[in-house]
């Protein structure tokens, strides 16, 4: 059975990157499917991200101002970001440094953001369709249909394509960065909420799920949403793992980079 260190426990509790002396550049520069560039799939993505960006800013149901109010949307320009830095280490590889330097601060920024991204798209999915949809108090947060898709189903789905084509390691010891974005975004609608504002239908509310007029209800929410959301970075572990485990039996050698989950 695994033995915690104290360093071990202040990684997961702070949600840093721990060991990133130890850590190579490589893997976070190449694909798990052989040769491959992962500017194939981060590329795309990215455009992707960006169109729609741009589309829901253009078709946004209030004032452009008031844009920002939702998840979705923190997730989505969370998206552009971590396919901007990822496209930015893929073309910089040869720019790297090795493990005996550390990892580069620009790889650090991606690995956050990878961490953070992913988890959090897969939460906005489930969320969306398996709560705000099925609400009593009912909203129409996006009016046209093929949008609605984009941003709360096609999101999981070019994360999960970066998930699963990427080589380098998710850590069960990262769970706290994504679930520090998701307290960020609550701090967010405290803030909004107790400096009275209001969604764009004059609620005193962002999401009617998560109204704070409503402290007992909407703490429910939120633990169970932060547990989720932690349940979504395991998946996210399991994931990794497995594709690490068929990569490497795929090119059938006795060692080689894995997802050591475990690791800091």
């Amino acid at each position: 059975m695994m033995q915690w260190s104290w360093r071990q426990a202040f990684y997961c509790m702070t949600g840093i990157l721990g060991n990133v002396e130890t850590q190579s550049s490589e893997p976070f520069t190449r694909s798990c499917c052989g040769r491959i560039s992962p500017l194939y799939w981060r590329v795309p993505i990215l455009v992707w991200a960006l169109f729609v960006m741009f589309w829901s800013i253009a078709y946004f149901w209030g004032p452009k101002d008031m844009f920002f109010l939702y998840m979705t949307h923190w997730g989505l320009a969370f998206i552009v970001l971590e396919s901007i830095f990822g496209i930015f280490v893929a073309i910089g590889r040869r720019g790297l440094t090795d493990a005996t330097f550390g990892l580069p601060w620009y790889v650090k920024t991606y690995w956050i953001l990878y961490n953070i991204t992913i988890p959090v798209a897969f939460l906005i999915t489930v969320f969306y369709w398996g709560i705000l949809r099925t609400s009593v108090n009912t909203v129409n947060f996006a009016p046209n249909p093929v949008l609605d898709v984009m941003l709360h189903g096609v999101n999981s789905g070019v994360m999960l394509v970066e998930l699963v084509c990427s080589a380098h390691p998710s850590r069960l010891l990262h769970i706290m960065q994504p679930l520090y974005f998701a307290g960020a975004y609550m701090l967010f609608s405290v803030i909004y909420f107790f400096a009275g504002g209001l969604d764009p239908w004059g609620n005193p509310f962002i999401y009617p799920v998560v109204d704070w007029s409503k402290p007992e209800q909407t703490m429910v929410v939120i633990t169970l949403t932060a547990l989720f959301l932690a349940l979504m970075h395991l998946l996210v572990v399991g994931i990794a793992a497995a594709r690490d485990a068929i990569a490497k039996r795929r090119e059938d050698v006795p060692t080689g980079v894995y997802n050591d989950a475990f690791a800091p």
